[in-house]
């Protein structure tokens, strides 16, 4: 009885934590807005790169709102799931769960409310193929990434950054209704431009990951092999940042302007390898951040400055 008391004292007190330190931030925190806000400049640019003309606001609203709302509630879900994780890395420490500001419970029912009011303002305002698209990118990550891959396999990143690859797509198809080859040609870029990214973060907090029992690729396999491994993925990652001007898709401004980012990647990648310094690594994990907002950017520019209308249909 005694201990069922101090058991429930416990509950008691944790319940009382919980009210006491949540408060709106935290809840912002789950859905991890400036990740959020990078897959919406792709979305964004997906969506101007689908039409000749410049986006209604009653398309291009509530797609972003839509596709906003369901990547906050993967976010918030990989908040859930990882939970223990996350206590156990510097990094994650502080991160509303494993702090104490929020119960799984409430996390839970946030992300299923974010969610489903992200399916609705898409089904209804939008159109159901981006609806369902934008839903499977959210099993893709919450539920096949977060819950399987990212515990099972060292190629975690690489099977998994499809799902963080689709916002691209899911704004062609909000103005579209309609899968077209240039939409996922920038579903390539972004994919390919996950694993570089993500390994120089995971070489930079690789002893964290060993920690946490993650199989990360520094983990699994060596520092030295991943830095080869982003190398070898930054130069790809150059040769698919071609293909838009090679196809028509884009013009001179956007060629001249990712070249130079693809330069630029490749140099830190080549001293990560070579020449690295103790923040060689994390240094280009917040470039590769930057260079994927810039091509994005380039692409718009590109589309309304220099590039003929694409074809529809």
């Amino acid at each position: 009885m005694a201990e069922q008391a101090n058991m429930a004292s416990a509950n008691e007190a944790l319940a009382q934590t919980y009210k006491k330190h949540a408060s709106w931030r935290d809840y912002l925190t789950l859905t991890k807005p400036n990740v959020v806000l990078l897959l919406l400049v792709t979305a964004l640019v997906g969506m101007c790169l689908a039409s000749p003309t410049w986006i209604a606001w009653q398309i291009m609203l509530p797609a972003l709102i839509g596709i906003g709302f369901m990547s906050g509630s993967a976010a918030a879900i990989n908040h859930l799931v990882d939970r223990h994780i996350d206590a156990r890395m510097a990094r994650t420490l502080r991160r509303p769960l494993p702090s104490g500001a929020l119960s799984p419970k409430r996390v839970l029912t946030f992300a299923a409310i974010l969610g489903a009011l992200g399916f609705a303002v898409l089904a209804i305002w939008v159109n159901m193929l981006t609806a369902w698209l934008t839903f499977a990118s959210l099993i893709g990550y919450a539920m096949v990434y977060t819950m399987y891959l990212k515990r099972a396999t060292p190629q975690n990143i690489v099977i998994g950054g499809l799902a963080g690859a689709a916002p691209p797509l899911l704004g062609w198809t909000a103005v579209t209704n309609e899968i077209h080859p240039f939409a996922i040609l920038l579903v390539m870029i972004v994919f390919t431009w996950t694993p570089p990214h993500f390994w120089a973060l995971a070489v930079h907090r690789a002893k964290d990951y060993a920690k946490a029992e993650i199989p990360m690729l520094p983990v699994t396999h060596g520092v030295e092999f991943t830095k080869t491994c982003i190398l070898l993925y930054t130069i790809l990652l150059g040769v698919i940042c071609l293909l838009p001007y090679i196809v028509g898709m884009s013009g001179i401004i956007y060629l001249i302007g990712s070249t130079v980012l693809s330069i630029w990647f490749l140099v830190y990648a080549w001293k990560l390898k070579f020449a690295p310094t103790k923040h060689t690594a994390f240094n280009m994990f917040k470039f590769s951040i930057w260079q994927l907002f810039a091509l994005f950017v380039l692409l718009l520019a590109d589309h309304y400055l220099v590039t003929p209308a694409l074809p529809m249909g």
